[in-house]
């Protein structure tokens, strides 16, 4: 399995790829309606669109959360459709790491304990529960995860002792320490105060930069979907409205997208 500083990507190579997709819950009133797009390697794409315009519902699809109703799905080379299962389940979410709005951490834990349970689902899992009981490559994967995340010096400090924007550092912590190829992040910042949001989208940057990594995010906050992307995708009505580079583009322009009389 790879560490996190050993993380490498093609820009050229999608990692993710829809085929007329499509999700319903009810099998009557479709989320998502026939969705196709594809995104490289190396890319930092933004998703936006007002709430029930699709997005996390996409999100989840991708990697097997909720199975899509029609359409083809590729995910880090793994190609499905309805829902990836067994050892394909596996394979996608050793690839992906996925960070919710929700930071889900266990509170009374440490940051590194917290980390380690990222590896739930591998062999031998029962001993992520707690840092103390992890093996010491374990251990060592936390500690590089937490330092890539600048909070390696609160490794032993309990999550529910540190800021929201520590937090969420942990979160993103654990999702690293797979070493994986996909970071696919759910309004990361939106639970945030502006300057902690600022830090965190630096950091996912930053992240993307040093390690090749494809970062797939969630935004309502249209600058930041322009400073934090190469390319702005706009979901409405659950189809793709906008799928543009970011150069250029206006908030005023991204706005638009919102507006569901346009």
């Amino acid at each position: 399995m790879n560490s996190v500083v050993d993380i490498k990507g093609r820009a050229d190579v999608p990692i993710l790829r829809l085929s007329d997709v499509s999700k319903s819950y009810d099998g009557r009133t479709p989320i998502i309606r026939g969705v196709s797009l594809s995104v490289g390697e190396g890319e930092r794409v933004a998703l936006i669109g007002h709430n029930g315009s699709g997005k996390s519902t996409l999100l989840k699809c991708l990697i097997g959360l909720h199975p899509v109703t029609e359409g083809v799905v590729e995910t880090a080379g793994e190609i499905f459709t309805g829902s990836p299962y067994g050892k394909q389940r596996h394979r996608i979410r050793r690839q992906t790491g996925f960070v919710f709005q929700k930071h889900c951490l266990v509170a009374r834990r440490t940051a590194l304990s917290n980390v380690i349970h990222g590896l739930l689902g591998e062999a031998g899992s029962w001993r992520a529960f707690s840092h103390v009981l992890a093996p010491a490559d374990w251990r060592r994967r936390a500690y590089e995860a937490l330092d890539a995340v600048n909070l390696a010096d609160h490794a032993l400090t309990r999550v529910d002792r540190l800021s929201g924007g520590q937090q969420q550092r942990v979160a993103i912590a654990r999702a690293l320490i797979r070493g994986p190829r996909l970071l696919i992040a759910d309004e990361p910042a939106a639970s945030l105060d502006p300057a902690a949001g600022r830090d965190v989208m630096d950091l996912f940057s930053r992240l993307c930069s040093d390690h090749a990594l494809t970062l797939l995010f969630t935004t309502h906050d249209m600058e930041h979907a322009i400073a934090y992307s190469d390319r702005i995708i706009g979901l409405r009505g659950g189809v793709v409205h906008m799928d543009r580079s970011r150069e250029g583009l206006t908030v005023a322009e991204l706005e638009g997208t919102f507006d569901e009389r346009a």
